[in-house]
This record gives C-alpha cells, sequence and structure tokens, in this order.
C-alpha cells in the first residue's frame, strides 16, 4: 500500500473519523442515565432550596420524599389534569400557546406551613434562565427563590444565581391588596419599604429585567388556580384561629 498517495490520506482520515464518532456516541449513550440522574437529583436540591430545605444532590431524593407532598399539574384555568409536574418540560411548555400549557405545581410541607413552589422558565441575556419560588399558604408572600442560568456573563447576568440577589425577595408580596403586582427586579435598586421591587444586578440590566418578566409571566399563568383554592385556604385559616382560641381558653380555664 502507498502511504503516500493522497486516497491513503483520505481513507485513513474518514476511518478516523468514524471510529472517534462510534467511541463518543457510545460514551454518550453509556453515560445519559448518569447525566439524567444526575439532572433530576439537582432539580429536587433547587425545588427544596425554595423552601428553606439546605441539602446537597447525594441527600435530595431522601429530603424530597420527606418535605415535598404533593405535585399538581395544572391546565390554563386552574384545573388539575393527568401527568407528572415533576417530568414537565418548561422549556418546551413556555414555547406553546398559554391554552396548551402544563403548570407543574409543588406542595411542600415543613415545620407546620404550607407552601407552593412555582417552576420559572424565561430569557436572559444569552439564552434561558429558570428557577423556583416558593409562596406562603396566603399566596402572596414570597417565602424564597432560586434561580439559574445557562451563559449569562460571569459577574453580571450571571450573578442572579447568587444568594445576594435570591435573598431579598424572601418577605416581598405578588398582590397589592387584591390586584396582581408580581415582583419586579428595579435597575439602581429598590425603595425602602417596597414589597414589590428588589435590587437589580449592576452591569446585569438585561438579565434583571429577564427575571421580571419571567416572574410576571409564570405566575399570572397561576392565578386561575389560585383563585379557585384562595376560598378554601381563608376557611382553614378561620378555623385554625379558632382552634387556637378554643385551646387558650381550655388552658385558662384548667
Amino acid at each position: 500500500m502507498d502511504v503516500n498517495k493522497n486516497s491513503y490520506t483520505f481513507g485513513f482520515a474518514a476511518i478516523m473519523v468514524i471510529i472517534v464518532a462510534a467511541l463518543l456516541s457510545s460514551a454518550a449513550i453509556g453515560l445519559k442515565p448518569f447525566q439524567d440522574r444526575n439532572v433530576e437529583l439537582e432539580k429536587k436540591q433547587n425545588i427544596l432550596s425554595s423552601v428553606g430545605i439546605a441539602t446537597d444532590r447525594d441527600g435530595a431524593e431522601d429530603l424530597y420524599d420527606t418535605y415535598i407532598k404533593s405535585e399538581l399539574v395544572l391546565n390554563n384555568k386552574g384545573e388539575e389534569v393527568d401527568g407528572s409536574a415533576f417530568d414537565i418540560d418548561l422549556g418546551a411548555e413556555v414555547k406553546k400557546s398559554a391554552d396548551a400549557q402544563l403548570l407543574p405545581l409543588f406542595i411542600s410541607e415543613a415545620d407546620g406551613k404550607t407552601r407552593y413552589i412555582i417552576p420559572l422558565r424565561g430569557k436572559g441575556l444569552w439564552g434561558p434562565i429558570w428557577g423556583f419560588i416558593s409562596l406562603e399558604d396566603d399566596l402572596n408572600s414570597v417565602f424564597g427563590a432560586v434561580f439559574d442560568h445557562k451563559g449569562e456573563t460571569p459577574g453580571l447576568g450571571a450573578e442572579i444565581n447568587k444568594a445576594f440577589f435570591q435573598d431579598p425577595f424572601a418577605g416581598k408580596t405578588i398582590f397589592d391588596g387584591e390586584e396582581f403586582k408580581s415582583i419586579t427586579v428595579i435597575k439602581g435598586g429598590a425603595a425602602e419599604g417596597d414589597m414589590h421591587g428588589v435590587d437589580g444586578i449592576s452591569g446585569g440590566t438585561i438579565t434583571s429585567d429577564g427575571v421580571t418578566d419571567m416572574l410576571s409571566e409564570r405566575l399570572t399563568m397561576y392565578l386561575p388556580y389560585f383563585n379557585k383554592i384562595k376560598p378554601a385556604i381563608e376557611v382553614d385559616s378561620v378555623f385554625s384561629a379558632m382552634d387556637s382560641v378554643v385551646t387558650v381558653n381550655d388552658s385558662i380555664i384548667n
């Protein structure tokens, strides 16, 4: 065989390309179950983080089963439908029309408190951003929020996954009386006492605006469900208050 011929060079290159492609494909297929498992555990870790349950990826499995009591799939009317909330690809759902989207919702129970966890998906400067926001059982007060991104600028928009940006969401409210207000990330900083605003990231205006838009768009989708369950929650609150009064009176009498 004449190794100096062009045909040998091209043939050798073609064979090597085929071999390398086969090896890479085999590796990808072999590693996919492990990758999928890591994605699942990271998602559980982030859901737990939104309700203040700190854990590493390895511990997320057991804690998730302990604290997440319900997984619901809703339609745009706030009705429960069949499906697996955890398996919904929100990136695919947000591309659909509003009336065709499936809305996952997670409900946690911790320290005697019920909290509602809403998955988020939006657009940053360079790609998708996402996260979870949890609401207290009044469906108004924010308990916690976590955000992440695919390719935002380090030191700027990428800072949305840092505690200094996420922590101020706790205690904010998404309603002003009966009016839905959502939460706005404000360039230059929110005014003191602003219950619907948090400080933006210096130099990360577009990503900050993406978080604002994501929160407003996603939370709006859940309003029909909130309106359905609020009366029941309010009734439960009244009975809980009455039980507390009865308990106190019994203690005084005894």
